[in-house]
């Protein structure tokens, strides 16, 4: 009886023992459970990102022609807010952002859960717009819902984040094509710029931003970010601005004297290039068909090259100079020898060369004063077709002049092979034949003003940090083109051009002004038409400055001569610069302008 009643004892002890272990083991594998289970528990510490944002483009006055401004998009989630205040929020909404409230309760309407309210708004609006959040939250508009998952209860706001960046130009049109424009990209849904044209694409590395803001620190109940010991900051690396060496106080009164005579010339299009002869800093590049770079039309497209070094055109009497120079360097000439002018008509094989002015004898310079055909085919017969073909390549005909511009044309000259023939020979003597930019021809034409050395063509000043850390572009001196007695040998030909020649109308008193103008027959389907292209290429000094000023019109259908069209804007941009005190002539130095001029019309 005994040994039953102990062993019923015994087994309740140990029924007892077993539920007393099961219960610790299921009461370890919960606590296990809990332990390694992923959690939706608010984190002690919060995290920013800010991305860094897009160099700008800054004139030489200090002037930004293109800025960045930050983008941010407003998202509200329709479950959290409360349907008694859903009118507050709308209307609250719409006086915060300036949208309209129908459309915002539209957009309400129209999707539950997470609605994206607004895709662009800028800093003010999303500055205003956060602190419209925080009061929501004060007023209750937004309610707690407990996730069924979790059971936690939580209040979703309206959102103000970053979704990306967009490009300003505040001046509209002004110095563009030079400055270019941008396409946007999406990285990880964060719109961001790149450059396509211009200074926008050829400094793209620089312009780009380097690397976002980072901070890590614990957060207040608010989530509000403490900043102590166990925070991190890194601050973000924005991209450099690019400084220009065009003022926009100059860029601005060229641009009207070009859209000006355009009108009067009734002209497809008018480039000028004004360059420091000494350094070859570009101080005014302009064009007369311009674009607004974030509203670019169909109407546009025509316009987006640069054409100064983009367009390459037969560049007809401008060249000119260039080959006589070569007979200069070769000492083929004397500019006193004189030339037989075959009264304006001259058969050379099977081709008939003539002038607009006919004359019967003319010294060899004259040649050049008064642009005579006849006289620089007879002359150019002189240089073999390597000489011809290696001294054009020398003034960096058919190179690029490696300006700070993207997509720069290289144009054409004739091989040596075809410049050993005697027409082809005397038609590229006179500028037929080849392609040339208008850039290519300042920057040949400037050796002429600079003791026969080249200069490399630059649009960009320096690079600054956001510390204001400045750093300059190196300026290449270029390479020796011609020798310095053969460049102011030129020099004197090119003023007495201006003083008695074709260039009479660019004379300004006080003013050292030499150049040479340039009409040529336009190409459509393969033949010369009657329509043309002109050009005055040349200089400006007043004893401490010194500028080489190229102008090409396009198509002017008013005046077919250079001595009309070019020749004018040319001496306006020249009154420009000393308006803007860029030159001071020498008034007692008055130079007298000659009543007649022979031959103005090349």
């Amino acid at each position: 009886m005994q040994n039953i009643s102990y062993r019923t004892k015994s087994k309740k002890t140990f029924i007892l023992f077993s539920i007393i272990s099961l219960g610790f083991l299921i009461f370890l594998s919960v606590m296990l459970f809990t332990a390694i289970k992923p959690r939706d528990l608010p984190s002690l510490f919060a995290s920013e990102t800010s991305v860094a944002k897009r160099g700008s483009i800054i004139s030489a006055d200090g002037f930004h022609l293109a800025t960045t401004q930050k983008l941010y998009k407003a998202i509200v989630n329709t479950y959290f807010i409360d349907p008694e205040k859903m009118d507050l929020f709308i209307q609250l909404y719409s006086i915060y952002s300036d949208v309209d409230p129908q459309k915002v309760a539209a957009l309400l309407r129209k999707k539950k859960g997470a609605v994206v309210l607004s895709y662009d708004l800028n800093s003010k609006q999303a500055q205003n717009l956060k602190s419209l959040g925080f009061e929501l939250r004060r007023y209750k508009v937004f309610k707690e819902i407990e996730n069924p998952n979790t059971h936690i209860r939580t209040t979703q706001g309206l959102n103000v984040i970053e979704s990306g960046e967009a490009r300003i130009y505040p001046y509209d049109t002004l110095l563009t094509p030079i400055i270019g424009y941008p396409h946007k990209i999406e990285e990880d849904g964060y719109t961001k710029i790149r450059g396509v044209k211009g200074i926008e694409k050829r400094y793209e590395d620089e312009l780009s931003s380097k690397e976002d803001a980072k901070q890590f620190a614990p957060r207040d109940v608010a989530n509000n970010m403490i900043l102590n010991k166990d925070s991190y900051t890194k601050p973000q690396t924005d991209g450099l601005d690019v400084k220009l060496n065009i003022p926009v106080t100059l860029q601005v009164k060229v641009e009207k004297i070009l859209d000006k005579m355009k009108i009067n010339l009734d002209a497809d299009h008018i480039m000028s290039v004004v360059m420091s002869s000494k350094n070859g800093k570009i101080i005014s590049l302009g064009s007369s068909n311009r674009f607004l770079p974030q509203n670019i039309r169909k109407e546009d497209y025509s316009s987006l090259n640069t054409w100064a070094t983009e367009y390459a055109f037969e560049p007809g009497s401008v060249i000119k100079p260039l080959t006589f120079t070569l007979l200069l360097e070769k000492n083929l000439i004397n500019p006193y020898d004189m030339i037989n002018g075959h009264n304006g008509k001259f058969l050379m094989g099977k081709k008939v060369i003539t002038d607009e002015h006919p004359f019967a004898m003319l010294s060899a310079e004259d040649v050049i004063v008064f642009s005579s055909n006849v006289g620089m085919a007879q002359l150019a017969q002189k240089l073999t077709g390597i000489d011809f073909y290696e001294g054009l390549s020398n003034f960096g005909l058919a190179h690029k002049t490696n300006i700070d511009l993207a997509y720069e044309k290289e144009g054409s000259i004739p091989n040596s092979s075809q410049l050993s023939d005697e027409i082809y020979k005397a038609t590229a003597s006179y500028g037929y034949g080849m392609k040339v930019t208008l850039m290519q021809l300042v920057n040949a034409y400037n050796a002429f003003n600079n003791n026969g050395r080249e200069v490399i063509p630059t649009l960009v000043d320096s690079l600054i940090d956001k510390y204001g850390k400045v750093t300059p572009i190196p300026i290449d001196p270029g390479k020796q083109v011609i020798d310095p007695t053969t460049a102011s040998r030129m020099k004197k030909i090119l003023i007495k051009t201006v003083m008695e020649g074709t260039g009479t109308k660019a004379i300004t008193p006080g003013l050292e002004i030499g150049g040479k103008t340039g009409t040529a027959h336009i190409v459509e389907e393969g033949s010369y038409v009657s329509k043309y292209n002109t050009s005055f290429i040349g200089f400006v000094n007043d004893g401490k400055h010194s500028y080489t000023i190229g102008v090409v019109v396009i198509q002017p259908k008013r005046a077919h001569f250079a001595a009309e069209s070019s020749v004018p804007v040319f001496k306006q941009i020249v009154d420009t610069l000393i308006e803007e005190k860029y030159l001071k002539p020498n008034v007692i130095q008055q130079a007298s302008v000659p009543d007649n001029s022979l031959n103005q019309n090349h």
